[in-house]
């Protein structure tokens, strides 16, 4: 066997600021939000810029950007246009202290228009943003397009800020043989690829090769600032005969063999690795979900699900953790599952579920700790093997969060079912007489009429917390795909098959006749996996989200954000600690979720308790 040296790196993690003051927002307040905890660790999170986008909509153009999760209280904003490179001239009378959100009615749209944001602290104004421009003459759409190399087909987008001036960088896979993966910065610059070579050209759904990505419900790569310098690193899974951004070939007598790697951002090149622990290694190469997640409340740890296929045909389950120091890459820890009853499903979700700040590790049947012992099993209460669950703060009401599930084939005939995320104490199921595969599964807020969010699968939407339909005719209830908040209103708005609709409860319809907001194939976009995105997050402007697609010739991406005014003032989700983390996996595509009740009547959330 051979051996390798590790590879020195350069730079240091940044010791931890304190948190800055906590602010107050604006957005409507109708009930008392449970208290959250008094003493929290503070965890590093993006040092993000106001990611200022303008789309037009008709003859004007919404000016977007974000609130930052430690903006003082009482940060006001200005809004200024340029024109051809003319002048700044300030649109805005008094300074805005509402939603972060600007709709520009007297833009000439046949020349180039350039718009920033400063911020105004106490009657004082601040620095202003970076630009972004409106180029001359832009196309009527709600998307923002970023230029790619010509490639494969990608099926993931990644996001991190990769070279530290403050946006989201992008980093895609290219699903061809060998397999790839490319960074491009927030603007379209292309950076560095990786050919994942000989060993990603087994691409089977559930036996993939040692160095596949992205096939069935595995992934193998994420993104973030691991050591928390500024620059996010990518973390891969690779194998011999791959290629790094610098040109440094990975090579091992052993094709099983498999590392995880920590790669420069800027430059694709390998940092530092360890060795993925062989205890199954026996029965093949493991296939692999990543994730990340503040495991001892204060630093970013890797974590990986893992499986492999016994010869019976049954599985292997390893999940292990890694942290990166800046110049070390360290396993802290492994979990086997053994013999033990854990449900294990097709993502992670990597969550704080009993908010005392420290992340833990959760799947569709059990939560580990951050240290990497069982916390509980849901096997005992009946569930078994499913494809989609939740864990958020479904009931405001409710101290702490809640999960939901649905279950494949199980064999009680139970179909979904609510529990108390934090110990995994069941709140409710539904069984049905024979079994079924519940293929979907959602939570969102989609009824005002009802406090909390609802859930669905295919046997009606349920209001959570008085576990009742909502919606007396079951066949009358959405399609439980995909969650995306984007008109500007509390209510969640549903992503399904490319379609951007909204349910409405007081004329309720079928799944195939929801009101239609957007289709992304009108604007030339390409459905990735399961006819969804290859990437959901609050990538730009304002709290609302984006969805990533790519045109058919997989040579640009189309970030799809809303052109809807709101008057309602959040910080950037991606400032919030749990949606931060849902950020980072991939599995079947999931909605996001926040640690606060996100929705109709909300109360107020509390600033998170980060610092940049």
């Amino acid at each position: 066997m051979k051996t390798f040296k590790r590879l020195s790196v350069m730079g240091a993690a940044v010791a931890l600021a304190a948190a800055a003051a906590a602010y107050a927002m604006g957005a409507p307040v109708t009930h008392a939000e449970e208290p959250v905890e008094a003493q929290q660790a503070v965890r590093p999170m993006e040092d993000l810029g106001r990611g200022v986008v303008a789309v037009r909509n008709g003859s004007s153009v919404l000016v977007s950007w974000r609130l930052l999760g430690l903006d003082p209280s009482g940060t006001a904003f200005n809004v200024y246009r340029s024109t051809n490179g003319g002048a700044w001239t300030k649109l805005n009378g008094s300074a805005l202290t509402g939603g972060t959100n600007y709709t520009d009615t007297g833009a000439n749209l046949s020349q180039a228009n350039a718009y920033r944001v400063a911020p105004v602290l106490n009657g004082t104004e601040q620095a202003p943003s970076t630009a972004f421009t409106l180029t001359a003459n832009h196309a009527d759409e709600p998307a923002v397009r970023i230029p790619l190399r010509s490639g494969g087909p990608v099926k993931f987008t990644w996001t991190g800020d990769l070279n530290g001036d403050g946006e989201f960088d992008y980093v895609v896979d290219r699903q061809t043989s060998p397999q790839s993966i490319e960074a491009y910065t927030s603007t379209g610059q292309f950076l560095w690829s990786v050919n994942l070579g000989p060993n990603s050209t087994n691409q089977d759904n559930i036996e993939p090769g040692s160095a596949t990505i992205d096939v069935g419900h595995w992934d193998g790569v994420t993104v973030q600032d691991f050591n928390s310098d500024g620059y996010a690193e990518v973390a891969l899974k690779f194998a011999d005969g791959v290629t790094f951004g610098d040109g440094q070939v990975w090579t091992h007598s052993d094709d099983n063999r498999q590392w995880v790697g920590v790669l420069d951002g800027r430059t694709g090149a390998l940092r530092n690795y360890a060795a993925v622990p062989q205890d199954y290694l026996a029965d093949g190469p493991m296939a692999m979900q990543f994730g990340v997640g503040y495991l001892d409340g204060t630093r970013p740890y890797l974590v990986a699900s893992m499986k492999n296929r016994k010869s019976n045909g049954d599985f292997n389950m390893m999940i292990a953790a890694w942290t990166w120091s800046g110049q070390n890459l360290t396993q802290q820890w492994k979990w086997l599952r053994g013999s033990t009853n854990a449900p294990d499903g097709h993502n992670i979700r990597i969550v704080d579920v009993d908010g005392n700040g420290t992340d833990e590790v959760a799947h569709i049947g059990f939560v580990l700790n951050g240290n990497g012992t069982l916390r509980y099993s849901l096997a005992g209460q009946g569930i078994v093997h499913g494809d989609r669950f939740h864990i958020a703060d479904i009931d405001p009401s409710n101290p702490g969060l809640e999960g939901y599930g649905v279950q494949q084939s199980n064999g009680s005939g139970l179909r979904e079912y609510y529990y108390d995320a934090a110990n995994g104490q069941m709140i409710w199921q539904h069984v049905l007489s024979g079994t079924a595969d519940v293929g979907r599964g959602m939570a969102g807020d989609v009824d005002p009429r009802y406090p909390g969010m609802e859930v669905w699968s295919f046997d009606g939407l349920y209001n959570a917390a008085q576990n009742r339909l909502t919606e007396p005719n079951t066949s009358l209830r959405p399609w439980p795909q995909l969650g995306l908040w984007w008109d500007g209103d509390l209510l969640m708005e549903l992503l399904n098959d490319g379609k951007l609709e909204e349910w409405d409860p007081l004329n309720p319809s079928t799944t195939s006749s929801l009101p239609r907001i957007e289709t992304v194939t009108g604007y030339g976009a390409v459905k990735a996996a399961q006819g969804g995105p290859t990437l959901v997050g609050d990538l730009l402007g304002d709290w609302r989200e984006e969805a990533v697609y790519t045109n058919a010739a997989y040579n640009q991406l189309i970030i799809f954000t809303t052109d809807k005014p709101t008057s309602t003032r959040l910080y950037t989700l991606a400032h919030n600690p749990l949606y931060r983390n849902c950020m980072t996996t991939k599995g079947y595509m999931q909605s996001h979720h926040t640690d606060y009740f996100l929705g109709s009547g909300m109360s107020t959330p509390p600033a998170p308790p980060i610092t940049y």
